[in-house]
């Protein structure tokens, strides 16, 4: 009964904290503080968003898709890296450092040498999502290989255990928590980084939405277009945390018998 009374009261304190802020929102906007075309209501907000929701759809399928693309290419291409970095120390020495100097580039300054470069298709925004989603996933899972119990390993060395073997059953399973971390941010990041894209050029995609009714001054669907590219990050972090709990059914069993050791 307490666990359950815990998780009503954790779901209500970010929902009314939200509320509050819509109601401080709402309140500025009846009171006349701030003009609407700098704040626009919260039900113009909502009026746009349900008025024009096919639309914003059609576009958001397009950032989604660049989103996804560029995140199962950027998860690949991390965990290749990440590997080769544990497997050989000079190469680490060598690579991390760089990786880290490129976390100081704003994605903005990359954009638009992609669209120069590659022009004005899904190319340049999948690759600058790939961009924006590589560092966390590289480095989780570089910690996570880093953080396996050294006595285990030096426990199947004895026993004649190959590199791979020793990599399936002890680094891998360590570094999932990790890795998972670093996918939750990177998924986070990922629908950001495609419409940051699509801002500097495209033929659809949230982005370009955006653009367009920027410069038609329709700050109501500029807002609900935030509230949909929050909505799809949301998503798919929910996303993340689903394949999380298939691929770590252990970590559920754990907090379950927690519970129950806490109940008992």
């Amino acid at each position: 009964m307490k666990e359950r009374s815990e998780n009503i009261r954790d779901r209500l304190l970010p929902a009314g904290a939200f509320a509050l802020i819509v109601l401080i929102w709402w309140g500025l906007s009846a009171a006349g503080m701030i003009p609407a075309y700098m704040l626009p209501s919260p039900a113009d907000v909502a009026g746009a968003f349900v008025r024009d929701f096919p639309n914003m759809m059609q576009h958001a399928l397009v950032s989604v898709a660049e989103a996804l693309y560029g995140l199962v290419i950027g998860v690949v291409l991390a965990f290749g890296l990440a590997c080769a970095m544990d497997r050989f120390v000079n190469l680490e020495k060598a690579v991390l450092p760089l990786l880290v100097v490129t976390q100081t580039i704003p994605t903005i300054a990359i954009a638009p040498l992609l669209v120069l470069w590659m022009g004005f298709g899904m190319a340049p925004k999948i690759t600058l999502v790939v961009i924006t989603t590589f560092f966390p996933v590289a480095v989780g899972l570089l910690e996570g290989f880093k953080s396996a119990d050294p006595d285990t390993i030096a426990l199947m060395r004895s026993m004649n255990a190959t590199r791979w073997q020793i990599f399936r059953h002890v680094k891998l399973p360590a570094s999932l928590p990790h890795f998972f971390s670093g996918l939750r941010i990177s998924a986070s990041y990922a629908v950001v980084g495609a419409v940051v894209a699509e801002w500097l050029g495209g033929f659809e995609g949230l982005g370009v939405y955006m653009t367009r009714v920027r410069k038609a001054y329709a700050f109501d669907k500029m807002f609900a277009v935030i509230l949909l590219i929050v909505i799809v990050s949301l998503l798919l972090m929910r996303l993340v945390n689903l394949i999380r709990m298939i691929s770590m059914p252990w970590t559920r069993c754990r907090g379950e018998k927690d519970g129950n050791n806490s109940r008992a």
